[in-house]
């Protein structure tokens, strides 16, 4: 993605998480909010227009398996292409997050 096409941050989230593993959307909100320290507490209103973009563009891909409870349940995994964007993205969050980080010890006083 170009330099102003990126990921919305909790795309990148999602990506990072199912680079973990396959996942269904509960699964994904409980463990972004376990990771994050309850920093990130995403409603499904959230995460399944994201989940669903990603898909449309082919960076994940869904299944449905049953739940030992004998329900059907929807998985998200992550394809070549999700973590091709992941690393790209991912770079260029850190390039990003350092530079805001630079700026705020200046102002600070801690540089």
């Amino acid at each position: 993605m170009g330099r102003n096409q990126t990921l919305d941050h909790t795309a990148l989230l999602v990506l990072s998480l199912l680079s973990q593993g396959d996942m269904y959307g509960y699964q994904m909100i409980a463990e972004l909010e376990r990771q994050s320290d309850h920093t990130f507490e995403m409603k499904e209103g959230t995460l399944y227009p994201i989940l669903h973009g990603l898909e449309r563009s082919g960076a994940v891909e869904s299944y449905r398996t049953l739940a030992p409870s004998g329900r059907e349940r929807k998985y998200y995994r992550l394809t070549e292409k999700g973590s091709a964007l992941l690393k790209a993205e991912a770079e260029q969050w850190r390039r990003y997050s350092h530079g805001v980080n630079a700026v705020l010890e200046q102002a600070m006083g801690l540089a």
